[in-house]
């Protein structure tokens, strides 16, 4: 169990990652125009990581590279051929240290709603498109090693039935499947890499706050903390937990729980 507060750094039991991580460390960060994808991109580099940002639209500025993603693309098979022919050029035959998938939202609605199939296309594009793409990455291009990481984002909610938002819990518990899926032996997978899913409940992020007010902020993630937690398992300076791990995050009372599902 990794505990810390709105600063996880105040946690005598969450090490802050160092910032002399070594420089050949490649991050691909899926989702890094986005709030959390932002934050990871930002934490990646104060650490002196290559970081590669894939998203949709404008390029990520912080990064060293961007790929980005064509929202026009048809099917899953055109997005994953064009994001894989952009990346394999980025990395020009280099290997990546971790695959960070943070690309996702949220869309609501019960099986009589007017928007119900197209909310379900909406979060389906958001969560499992864009985990299927990076799990194809991670096979291709991450270093076969014991300290490689590819990183999914479900989300805690999907545990169980989500009668109120069917298609994001369906999206979020396929991501959950894939992640357990891909930790088995013939996964695809370069054989020392580990898979993992964060499950968070709410992110502090600036779309939550315009939806929700700021009257739940005490039970709501830092985006902070995601991003220091992600680079204390890359860096090595947390112990990364057990592939196949689905971790929910918790927060209460400004305070944050990784706890295993």
């Amino acid at each position: 169990t990794y505990i810390g507060g709105t600063n996880s750094s105040n946690s005598p039991q969450f090490k802050q990652a160092k910032s002399n991580m070594s420089s050949t460390k490649r991050i691909l960060v899926y989702g890094g125009r986005g709030a959390l994808g932002s934050a990871c991109v930002m934490k990646f580099k104060q650490l002196g990581c290559w970081v590669c940002s894939v998203d949709i639209g404008a390029d990520n500025p912080d990064a060293d590279a961007s790929v980005a993603v064509s929202p026009s693309s048809g099917s899953l098979t055109d997005q994953h051929a064009g994001v894989a022919a952009d990346v394999a050029k980025v990395l020009d035959g280099a290997k990546l240290d971790a695959v960070i998938c943070v690309a996702g939202g949220w869309a609501g609605g019960d099986a009589g709603s007017d928007k119900f199939v197209a909310n379900c296309d909406l979060v389906l594009k958001q969560s499992v498109w864009t985990s299927v793409i990076a799990a194809s990455l991670a096979a291709k291009h991450l270093l076969d090693s014991k300290d490689s990481l590819l990183l999914l984002t479900g989300a805690q909610p999907a545990l169980g039935p989500t009668p109120g938002m069917i298609g994001y819990g369906m999206a979020k518990a396929a991501v959950h499947h894939l992640v357990r899926s891909l930790a088995e032996k013939n996964s695809g997978l370069p054989s020392g890499a580990r898979a993992l899913a964060i499950l968070p409940v709410t992110l502090d992020t600036p779309a939550n706050r315009r939806a929700m007010g700021e009257a739940g902020l005490s039970e709501w993630t830092p985006l902070s903390f995601v991003a220091d937690l992600l680079a204390n398992w890359v860096s090595g300076a947390a112990d990364v937990p057990q592939s196949g791990s689905l971790l929910i995050l918790v927060t209460k009372d400004f305070k944050t729980e990784v706890l295993p599902a």
